[in-house]
């Protein structure tokens, strides 16, 4: 269907009246109230071609409410290359994380992501992305739940067989946590090549 044909045109606005509505939904979700401080971040639109599917927010996400608020969010900026006036402009990026909010902190970090929010919501927002051409899957949660048994049996090789899931739009990257750094220095082949290769795909989708 093409994209000037009125029936998608009818389609995408459609889509984006029921995409507001379940964003409405998702953000007073109380899934996890009995555990958690329920404060839902996510951020999307039908017209965003860039989706990033990180961890979960951490607390000055969770305090403000803007997702990659923080360190993490500038390196990953740095990596796509983008200002925060297009990375928060969310007819080009959407970000949905596999946890919407903070889990509460661990022995060694912040708790993993809840696992509700992934079964509960991520297929329903996903189906009204229709245009998204690219999706970063930021870290291992990200990474196991989308790649399933096509994951390498770690992280590293994962990301070093990018090209393997790119062929169907994923793009997997390790977490731009400052607690990564080393993994960094040790893998200067990510830098070098992967972002690399993420700059030039987001520059062929016009970012």
């Amino acid at each position: 269907m093409s994209k000037h044909d009125p029936a998608f045109e009818a389609s995408i606005k459609q889509q984006r009246i029921v995409l507001t509505d379940l964003l409405s939904e998702v953000r007073a979700c109380r899934i996890c109230q009995a555990v958690l401080e329920p404060n839902p971040v996510v951020r999307a639109s039908v017209d965003a071609e860039l989706l990033i599917i990180g961890q979960a927010p951490g607390t000055r996400v969770h305090a403000t409410g803007i997702p990659w608020n923080d360190p993490s969010g500038d390196r990953l900026r740095s990596w796509l290359s983008m200002d925060k006036s297009d990375f928060y402009d969310e007819a080009k990026v959407a970000i949905i994380p596999m946890g919407f909010c903070y889990p509460g902190k661990g022995k060694s970090g912040d708790l993993p992501p809840r696992p509700e929010c992934a079964e509960a919501w991520h297929a329903r927002l996903l189906a009204l992305l229709p245009k998204v051409r690219l999706t970063l899957l930021v870290g291992s949660y990200a990474q196991n739940y989308y790649l399933g048994r096509s994951k390498k049996k770690t992280l590293t090789e994962t990301v070093k067989n990018y090209r393997e899931y790119l062929e169907k739009g994923f793009l997997p990257i390790p977490h731009p946590s400052p607690r990564n750094t080393l993994w960094l220095k040790k893998n200067p082949w990510f830098e070098d090549e992967v972002v690399t290769e993420m700059r030039r795909h987001l520059r062929g989708i016009g970012y």
